[in-house]
């Protein structure tokens, strides 16, 4: 989030504290510095500058007719590089201040040559900053400024005995001015579609980040709701026998023993996979394999479930097969959390090209049952969806709660082996 100052000096911010237009128009270009702290491109300009005056010398030797380079000149062929030392920060002086200085560098006589760049790079970066009128304004006054000198002025401006422009040579002037102008549009949209992708893949990455962060979320979830519900319940029969039945209390903390160790296990290893850039995780996710120790760990905490496979058991990709455990364990805690029934079923139907899942119980609710904003709830719907596959739950005409969900096999496993 911005800090107040960065936010205040963008917008106005008046007495009644409503938000006005901005003091300027931002700095246009993904990731730039903005205009008030951006370095000058004092390279570029160098380059220009030596560029610009060893050209005009060896095409002054191709001109014997133009005047001869004198120190003014030279001064003309550096202002031009000069004045683009600010054409970030100030795109429309440097603009138009290369077309003056152009304008006065052909209205003196000297020698056509490369002193026409500096004008090209400040057209370029005038048009990437959104100024295009001031960039297409500055093209259109030079090239009247060589009419008016080629037509009209010559007789009054060196070199002498100069006479009239070709009105060809205007026309390839005006061709050359909007080749300027477009190649400064293609510069300009190319830079708008590099920053584009850059924003376009930042927002990527911060998806891709974001869904991790949920899966991570989910996983450590779904792993103590359930253990700890198993906990709570335990040790709440251990406190009841602890005097009465001290060999029951010995086996509720048993239980805790092993839930709690079971629980360490599977967060060590979500840890471990997030310290280990890039690494497979060292021990397989857990699957429906081990719906058996689900269901024991159930019991334990006084739930009876009882499991039934209907059609063919197939293999399932590890994501699916993890995320039906998931659901399952999910649902099988907020039975023990939130529901007084003491026996739950739990239906695997294996139908073609999808898995569903049934997972009821009779009831009822107790005081502080769920009521479908659970993240428990939530973390169900967020790993079927993201494997295509839905799941809804609420309670059942009868007076119990179902949970079913549906998720699709045949487009995972293609994906998958693709």
């Amino acid at each position: 989030m911005r800090d107040f100052p960065a936010l205040r000096a963008q917008w106005c911010v008046g007495p009644d504290r409503r938000r006005r237009w901005p003091a300027r128009a931002p700095w246009r270009g993904e990731g730039a510095e903005p205009p008030a702290t951006a370095r000058p491109p004092w390279r570029s300009s160098l380059a220009l500058a030596v560029f610009q005056v060893v050209g005009t010398q060896f095409a002054a030797h191709g001109q014997p007719a133009r005047a001869h380079l004198a120190p003014y000149g030279y001064a003309l062929l550096l202002a031009g590089p000069a004045l683009l030392l600010v054409r970030h920060r100030h795109p429309r002086i440097a603009v138009f201040g290369t077309a003056a200085v152009t304008a006065v560098y052909l209205a003196a006589g000297y020698p056509y040559g490369p002193v026409f760049l500096s004008l090209v790079a400040a057209c370029v970066a005038a048009v990437a900053a959104g100024q295009r009128i001031a960039a297409w304004s500055a093209l259109g006054l030079l090239w009247l400024s060589h009419l008016l000198i080629g037509h009209w002025l010559y007789r009054r401006l060196p070199p002498a005995g100069d006479g009239p422009a070709a009105w060809g040579q205007e026309l390839g002037i005006a061709a050359w001015a909007v080749a300027v102008v477009a190649a400064a549009e293609l510069v300009r949209v190319r830079r708008e579609q590099w920053a584009r992708d850059r924003a376009e893949r930042a927002a990527a990455a911060r998806r891709r980040a974001d869904e991790e962060r949920l899966r991570i979320a989910r996983e450590l979830h779904d792993v103590l709701a359930h253990s700890i519900s198993v906990i709570n319940v335990q040790a709440g029969v251990g406190l009841a026998l602890l005097d009465q039945d001290p060999e029951q209390a010995r086996t509720a903390l048993t239980t805790i023993k092993a839930a709690s160790k079971e629980a360490l296990g599977e967060v060590r290893q979500v840890l471990d996979t997030l310290r280990s850039s890039g690494a497979a995780p060292r021990s397989p996710a857990p699957g429906l394999d081990r719906l058996e120790e689900l269901t024991q760990q159930a019991a334990s905490a006084g739930l009876a479930v009882r499991v039934e496979v209907a059609g063919e058991r197939t293999a399932l990709p590890p994501g699916t097969d993890l995320a039906a455990f998931r659901i399952v364990q999910e649902a099988l805690t907020n039975i023990v959390r939130h529901s007084g029934s003491r026996t739950a079923r739990v239906l695997l139907r294996y139908a073609p090209g999808e898995l569903e899942l049934w997972v009821d119980d009779d009831g009822p609710a107790t005081a502080d049952g769920p009521t479908g904003g659970g993240n428990g709830l939530v973390g169900m719907r967020e790993r079927a969806a993201a494997l295509g596959g839905t799941v809804e739950a609420g309670p059942r005409p009868d007076g119990g709660f179902r949970v079913r969900a549906r998720i699709p096999l045949v487009t995972r496993v293609n994906r998958e082996e693709v």
